[in-house]
């Protein structure tokens, strides 16, 4: 029987490490520890393990609600921001019925309608850019998807009540945009309202007027319902649990906010280091551009969805810079053995998206951005899982996906962009996500030529 290794420093060190610098953390355990190792300063209480070893893994998810369960009491760090009666912060039944309500909604013809609307979001975030000025394509990105997620959740993106949540949402979030901002959400002895100018009370006060931007929202969908409305609001509130009780307020305020934050702040990321490393290898990104320019007039968003190296340039973004760091602690309900380890019901299991992700036995060279890996190997869902997995998978990974590709396409067809930093982007904390350190800091040169130019240029 093989023994689960531990770190040797103090509970609080590795606590302040896994805040601070959570890539060094975990890059220094793997280096001693390989497979697996006990992580019990990380802040979640009880027995930690981290793996990044794909057998566990996937035992460990494929036996979700079975062997294990994922309680929601162990994901405190979300309650802040999510409340109460979010699907994070749910368990059981309960979890199960949220999840088969809300998943439609990013599937399907409805995934099709968000394509024309993503493409017209981007280029009309695009032509606000000044050109050979520089900008941060974090805060583009941002942009773009909140509006996304905004559409897909009430129907509508226009008028004075959305753009208020819309500022109010980045300013919330901006809030964690930093490691030592993000301590806040680790140490509840921190959380003291002191007043607006204090950095707790400025995001409770940011909350609650978020919550009533909400609320008056909800307010009004009752006074006004439209059974032909198809946003995930309208139908969050037409559902009946098998009681045939429908959603309160209070579990409609919670799963708004959930969808809102979950659903663009880590794809907003995604899309900013897609744009840094098609910069940044030149040849990656002519490769791309052979591609598109291969679509025709007509083409819709599915058809650019389906593009075999956009989506390979998409899955190696997600692979070397995941947003997401860990899956979701899994507890055992009986002492179980696995891959020659045993775990007890008292520990919580952990895969590590950041490590495995980066497993030279998996990856080669894995350091290196190198989209041709998804066009010559099919990797499992154990080794490569940027939404995590499992009972507790992210619902929006099917539009993150579709809005990745499209905006990304966009972009890099229709303008010229070059960094406007040689030095090396790098991963810090957000909140409870990794993002670029800097912001991927760009210049816009202008519009790209048109196909049928270039062409008539090169024949000449």
């Amino acid at each position: 029987m093989k023994t689960i290794p531990g770190s040797k420093i103090p509970d609080f060190l590795q606590k302040l490490q896994w805040i601070f610098n959570p890539t060094g953390y975990f890059q220094s355990n793997h280096h001693r520890y390989p497979e697996i190792f006990r992580a019990n300063g990380m802040g979640f209480g009880g027995k930690v393990i981290i793996t990044s070893n794909p057998e566990i893994i996937q035992y460990v998810l494929t036996h979700d609600r079975q062997e294990f369960l994922s309680p929601s009491r162990l994901n405190t760090q979300f309650q802040p921001v999510l409340g109460n009666y979010s699907v994070i912060m749910i368990d059981g039944e309960r979890h199960r019925q949220r999840r088969q309500l809300v998943m439609p909604s990013f599937h399907g013809q409805r995934l099709k309608a968000y394509g024309e609307l993503t493409c017209r979001i981007t280029k009309e975030a695009m032509e606000k850019l000044p050109t050979n000025q520089p900008f941060l394509a974090r805060n583009i990105t941002q942009d773009i998807s909140l509006q996304v997620i905004m559409e897909a959740v009430f129907g509508i993106t226009q008028g004075e009540r959305y753009q208020k949540l819309q500022q109010l949402l980045k300013q919330l979030l901006d809030n964690f945009n930093s490691p030592i901002t993000s301590a806040l959400l680790f140490f509840p002895g921190l959380q003291q309202d002191w007043g607006k100018w204090s950095p707790w009370g400025q995001f409770v006060a940011q909350r609650k007027a978020i919550n009533e931007l909400l609320y008056a929202e909800i307010s009004d969908r009752h006074a006004n319902p439209d059974v032909n409305r198809q946003d995930i609001l309208s139908l969050l509130m037409e559902a009946r649990d098998e009681q045939g009780e429908r959603m309160r307020d209070e579990e409609l305020r919670d799963e708004l906010i959930t969808l809102l934050i979950a659903g663009y702040e880590t794809t907003a990321s995604a899309m900013a280091w897609a744009l840094y490393w098609l910069h940044y290898h030149p040849q990656v990104r002519e490769k791309l551009l052979e591609e598109l320019d291969t679509l025709s007039p007509s083409a819709e968003g599915m058809d650019i969805f389906r593009l075999p190296y956009l989506t390979a340039v998409c899955n190696e973004t997600l692979r070397l810079t995941p947003s997401g760091m860990l899956t979701f602690p899994r507890v055992p309900q009986e002492t179980v053995e696995i891959a020659g380890y045993t775990f007890e019901p008292e520990d919580m299991i952990m895969g590590c998206i950041y490590l495995t992700h980066r497993r030279e036995d998996i990856y080669s060279n894995p350091e290196h951005f190198n989209p041709e890996r998804f066009i010559n190997h099919q990797y499992s869902a154990y080794e490569f899982m940027p939404f995590g997995g499992g009972a507790r998978r992210c619902m929006g990974e099917a539009l993150a996906q579709f809005e990745m590709k499209l905006v990304v396409a966009t972009i890099m067809s229709e303008y010229q962009l070059r960094l406007a930093d040689s030095k090396p982007e790098t991963q810090k904390r957000r909140g409870l996500t990794l993002a670029p350190a800097n912001g991927v800091k760009m210049i816009l040169e202008g519009k790209r030529e048109d196909k049928t130019v270039r062409e008539l240029a090169l024949s000449q």
